[in-house]
């Protein structure tokens, strides 16, 4: 006798399943298309156009300004020489000129991929301070100078604002100029700009066209150490350059020469000068995952560790009353001995798939906070010393600041950040969760004179007061166009924003 049988669920259907197969093939294959239409299609060609008439134009007008000024500076130049020498013998040598006490050097030849095109020297500062990614502690803190913190009702008002090559990296600053990388066509470009007006000063450029899912371009931020320049692209390409004209020191590639695989959103952990040493996440196994190399010369000064390398950026630190270098991998937080990579202490810290990208933060003489996001959440990390050797544990740990690819910010025993786009603050000894407020999606944050500098993804800057009472939104305004994931930077009062397409200064000195 026949027995009627049930039917299949409708999500049991084969069809169905089919239909699902064929569904994420076409997603992945569109992904696909996207990328490659991006990097072999010309998809920003209209974008590098643009870009590449600017840059031209501004050389005309450089030109044509120089020519100008020419007659009357050959004039101004006969009239001190005639005053400064009435009695020289006519039948002495002439001896070489030298330049005047204080004087620019005037600038090398530039070689190879370097273009230099700059009118005038850049105005030296009386110091440096912004010469590393997210300052000079690498911890979004700015501490340098009083900032402007009454902001006009309509936004403030650019000091300059040009188009900027591809790339998520971020500005560093040094004697007037600001660095950063640049995706241009299919070389990564390392380009300097003078601050005061936004005049590109030289370029140095090398082949390179990483791209995924999320845009084109060099992911890290360069470093300026004593008058170099250190950058490293998505490919693992590492350049030491003149910051005056661009020229090339020495290179290296940190993945082919530790043995290492990129990373599947390229490499974006920015070198670390220390000492006489650049310090570099290459991810490479057998003790060559974070490598040390000679500032100078390039050569190895060292290697340690086998861990896959992180998107987080190494620190140096000082933590349980000792100087060390403050690295995430994709699996744990570490500290190393700056002169020969030893471990000194690590931690775990396991992410989704190994993606750690927010830099850790020192809130204590002996604790570092440190989060993910993809669900991971935040810790603090204590450090006791005893008979030498450094052991951590966990003070907490829970979900009350999720950062994905933002930093948080360290402020009067609070922590401030996006988690999961929407600005957090946390009690640092607790874990407590202040306040929730605020939706800037995945954008940046940094700290100056009390208040947090806010870039959402849009490309606006919001200005929020450090408060732990409550969330205060003091001013917020349109500063650039589409996606802005870049970290700011601010030296000298300039705060210095880009993002794949644009760059901009504003003002905030007070």
């Amino acid at each position: 006798m026949f027995e009627p049988q049930e039917s299949a669920p409708w999500y049991r259907s084969p069809l169905l399943k089919v239909a699902a197969v064929v569904l994420v093939a076409v997603v992945a294959v569109a992904a696909l298309l996207m990328t490659v239409g991006r990097r072999y299609l010309g998809g920003n060609d209209a974008h590098y156009s643009e870009l590449e008439r600017h840059r031209a134009q501004q050389r005309q007008q450089d030109a044509a300004q120089g020519a100008q000024a020419a007659p009357a500076d050959a004039a101004a130049a006969a009239q001190q020489a005639a005053a400064a020498a009435p009695s020289a013998d006519p039948n002495a040598a002439s001896a070489p000129q030298q330049p005047a006490p204080g004087a620019p050097a005037p600038p090398a030849a530039p070689q190879g991929g370097e273009t230099s095109h700059a009118t005038a020297p850049a105005t030296p500062a009386s110091r440096n301070y912004w010469t590393d990614f997210r300052g000079p502690a690498r911890d979004g803190s700015y501490k340098e100078r009083a900032i402007k913190v009454n902001w006009p009702s309509g936004g403030l008002t650019p000091v300059w604002k040009q188009p900027v090559g591809g790339g998520f990296s971020s500005f560093v600053v040094a004697d007037g100029v600001a660095y950063t990388i640049e995706q241009r066509r299919r070389q990564e470009v390392v380009a300097a700009y003078r601050v005061s007006d936004g005049r590109e000063l030289w370029t140095n450029g090398w082949s390179g066209a990483f791209s995924d899912s999320t845009g084109d371009g060099p992911r890290t931020t360069p470093a300026w150490d004593a008058g170099r320049i250190y950058a490293l692209g998505a490919e693992g390409e590492l350049r030491c350059l003149d910051a005056k004209t661009g020229r090339s020191i020495w290179n290296k590639n940190i993945l082919a020469d530790n043995g290492a695989d990129n990373l599947s959103w390229g490499v974006a952990a920015s070198p670390l000068v220390v000492d006489d040493k650049v310090v570099v996440m290459a991810g490479g196994s057998g003790g060559k995952s974070i490598v040390a190399y000679n500032k100078m010369t390039g050569a190895p000064a060292w290697r340690s560790q086998d861990d896959r390398a992180s998107y987080t950026s190494p620190m140096l630190v000082a933590l349980a009353g000792r100087r060390q270098i403050l690295a995430v991998t994709a699996t744990r937080i570490l500290g190393l001995e700056p002169a020969d990579g030893k471990l000194i202490w690590s931690h775990p810290w396991p992410t989704s798939m190994g993606i750690n990208v927010s830099q850790p933060i020192v809130v204590g003489p002996n604790r570092v906070f440190i989060s993910a996001g993809y669900g991971k959440g935040a810790s603090l990390v204590e450090l006791s010393s005893a008979g030498g050797a450094l052991s951590p544990r966990t003070v907490w740990e829970n979900i009350n600041l999720k950062t994905k690819f933002n930093s948080p910010v360290y402020h009067n025993g609070h922590v401030y950040g996006l988690d999961e786009g929407i600005l957090t603050c946390v009690h640092a000894e607790t874990g407590e969760r202040k306040w929730k407020g605020g939706r800037y999606g995945y954008g940046q944050v940094i700290l100056a004179s009390g208040h947090l500098i806010v870039t959402t993804d849009g490309g606006e800057i919001a200005l929020v007061k450090a408060d732990p009472s409550g969330f205060n939104e003091v001013a917020k305004f349109a500063a650039l166009e589409g996606k802005t994931w870049n970290v700011p930077a601010l030296a000298g009062g300039k705060l210095l924003v880009r993002n794949e397409t644009q760059m901009a200064c504003y003002d905030l000195a007070e």
